[in-house]
This record gives structure tokens, sequence and C-alpha cells, in this order.
């Protein structure tokens, strides 16, 4: 009887033991679903291309090898952009914006931050913000607006009337226009802070003017 009671125990944690190891494996196996299909939800990837504003002497010399690469990560209520660049002159500072389209005249653009390049000619951003189908710019009624840089490209005094206007391309802008004139691309352009930049270098020219490739981004949870 005792002996009969020992089998009976020994089946009973056997038996106990092979569920255990079928909802682990069960639960591995929903994790990496759960991970195979979030990023193709939540997450993307894609290139940043030489503009189509940069000369022949530029793209044949100091941009030849210009490129970069741009993931965004929606973690609900925000995004998260990382910018990797790479093949542009070295220790540059560069000036980093959201925009309408990705060429001239780039339309309606909002001012992202910066990205410096190491002794490689290679640089680094991360940004968090709505960098999905939902970021645009809108503006229900003209009103003024401060005056503080005045040069070549001054502030406006008043702001537009618009509605929505979604904002889908990235573009990167060199800092100085000395710089883009040691690069090939002469010019200033009103892209950085103080509205004194140079020519734009990379861009989401990839993609249609109507489909930037903010537009795949999805925020997570919706």
């Amino acid at each position: 009887m005792q002996t009969k009671r020992k089998v009976i125990n020994r089946c009973l944690k056997w038996k106990t033991a092979a569920l255990a190891a079928l909802a682990v494996a069960a639960l591995a196996s929903t994790h990496a679903l759960a991970g195979e299909n979030g990023p193709e939800e939540n997450e993307i990837k894609f290139d940043l291309v030489p503009s189509k504003g940069l000369p022949a002497a530029a793209l044949n010399g100091a941009l030849k090898n210009a490129h970069g690469r741009v993931k965004i990560e929606s973690i609900g209520p925000a995004e998260i952009m990382e910018v990797r660049v790479w093949g542009l002159p070295p220790n540059t500072d560069f000036d980093f914006f959201v925009i309408q389209v990705p060429n001239k005249p780039f339309g309606l653009a909002w001012y992202q931050g910066d990205i410096s390049t190491n002794k490689e000619g290679t640089g680094y951003g991360r940004f968090i913000g709505r960098f999905s189908i939902e970021t645009f710019l809108v503006s229900l009624a003209s009103v003024p607006a401060p005056a503080v840089f005045h040069n070549a490209f001054p502030d406006a005094l008043l702001g537009p009337v618009t509605g929505r206007i979604h904002t889908y391309h990235l573009g990167l802008w060199f800092n100085s226009p000395t710089d883009g004139a040691k690069a090939g691309a002469p010019g200033t352009t009103p892209f950085n802070g103080e509205g004194e930049a140079g020519a734009q270098v990379l861009n989401t020219g990839e993609f249609p003017d109507l489909a930037g490739p903010l537009i795949k981004v999805r925020a997570s949870g919706n």
C-alpha cells in the first residue's frame, strides 16, 4: 500500500512538472510573438539621403558618402527618434528639422534639435516628441509673434492662419554657411536657431512628398 502511494505521488509530481514546463513554453512563445509583432506596429527604420539641391561638386567630393539612418519607436504618448549620420565633414554642427516636403521649398518646418559630427564625420541624435501620423502644425488665427532675430531672414511679426498641415519628412542642414561652402554646398538658409544656417545636406527624399516616413508610425495603444 505504501509502495503504491509512493508511485502515485511520483506520477503526480511528474505530471505537475510537465504542466509547468508546458506553461513556461507557452509563455515564452507568447513573448516571442509579441516581440516580433511589436516592432512591426510601433517601430520604423528608414534612410536619410543627400538633398537634391546639393551641387554635383559636393556629391562627388566632400559629401559623396553622406548618409543617415533613422529609427522611430512609439512609446504611446510620444515617440523616441534616433538619428545616425555618417560621411559628413568632421567636427561640424548640423541642424535637424521636421518638414513638410523633403526638398525645396520644404513647406512648413519646425526645429527639432542639433547633431554634431565627431572626427570621423559621424553623428548621433536622440529626440523625444510626436513623430508619427499625428505630427502636424495648425493655426486658428493670425496673432502677433515676437521678433527676436534680425538678419537676412527676419522673424515674421504675425503668424499665419492654416488648417492642420502634416509634417512627415525630416531634413538636416549645415549650421554654418561657411561649413557648407567648404563642403561644396554654398548658400545661406533660415534653418537654425539664429536664422543663419547653411544648405540642406540630408533628407527623407526617398519617400513621396505627400507620404513622408512619419505617416507610417502609429502611436502604440491607438
